[in-house]
């Protein structure tokens, strides 16, 4: 062992080179060996390895012999074409023996509802901890979230956030525009990473989602575990009214059925909102009295605590 001193002065003792050396060459051989394992549990030749990643035969002959002193980038090669994750080649435990690995494979294919189940098992921590001040206004279209989510934040002090101006802000783009292009699947992926980049950079805020962000399973419980739910409600008859009366007669427009089918999505959806922690209805009330309400919801529920 070797002691060095850093730039703040600092001393600590590292392997000197015969250890490293030792260790580099246990290293080689540990992975060399679990490629030729990995191989021939795959049933595959040398060839068919090489020509699947790209890493010559020679080289492959090399490194499962133990000699070869393969790069990270060609490693990574030989991995992907063996359908393991490099860690399974590098690590000290055997990826065959080990439950810890195999745990962890089965993690991450697995869904984000059955992946936050492993969470709270393993790191049990109050919910309500694990939504910390984010609060989120779901509901239909002119149900009047980013109206009352906007003053709300004004009263309680807190940012407020429209789920769709930070897709724009991260697609460079409208989001109709985001429609057209990548259809409803993408805007569903961009959606989902704008939920998980708010609970990265925010503690405490108003979000208001858009009124599909129920239909997506694994995203809608992502945003119910880091976030304190409210389902802003109102009649079908004042969603439309309150869309028109923003200048949008897009709903109506050369669609007699309109009416008819929004209240066949309220129905639809009423399930799923209905999962939320808290329920707010607007119906024939006024913005100063609905703010007053949702204020005193988010109070008595603590959901700033």
């Amino acid at each position: 062992m070797s002691e060095i001193t850093n730039f703040r002065g600092e001393t600590s003792t590292v392997p000197d080179g015969n250890h490293i050396d030792t260790s580099v060459a246990k290293l080689i051989a540990r992975v060399g060996e679990r490629v030729r394992r990995a191989r021939e549990r795959k049933g595959i030749s040398r060839r068919i390895l090489s020509e699947r990643s790209g890493v010559s035969t020679r080289y492959l002959a090399q490194l499962e012999s133990g000699e070869g002193n393969i790069s990270i980038g060609l490693l990574q090669r030989v991995a992907i074409a063996l359908d393991h994750r490099i860690e399974w080649l590098t690590g000290e435990e055997d990826p065959w023996t080990s439950d810890a690995l195999r745990v962890g494979d089965l993690y991450r294919s697995s869904s984000a509802e059955t992946q936050q189940k492993v969470r709270n098992l393993l790191a049990p921590e109050p919910e309500a901890s694990l939504r910390a001040g984010r609060i989120c206004l779901i509901g239909l279209r002119g149900a009047g979230k980013s109206t009352l989510g906007a003053l709300a934040g004004q009263k309680l002090g807190l940012p407020f956030v429209e789920l769709n101006s930070e897709i724009e802000a991260q697609s460079g783009m409208p989001v109709d525009e985001v429609m057209a292009l990548y259809g409803q699947e993408g805007y569903r992926k961009l959606e989902a990473q704008a939920i998980s980049r708010m609970t990265a950079t925010h503690d405490s805020l108003i979000l208001a989602a858009a009124g599909g962000v129920v239909a997506e399973p694994e995203t809608y419980t992502n945003l119910r575990a880091n976030f304190h739910t409210i389902w802003i409600k109102a009649s079908p008859d004042e969603h439309m009214s309150r869309v028109r009366a923003q200048g949008d007669d897009r709903p109506m427009a050369g669609n007699p059925e309109a009416m008819e089918q929004l209240r066949s999505i309220l129905t639809s959806r009423e399930a799923l909102y209905g999962k939320a922690l808290a329920q707010l209805d607007t119906s024939g009330q006024g913005v100063e009295e609905t703010l007053a309400d949702l204020v005193t919801l988010i109070q008595d529920h603590g959901f700033l605590d």
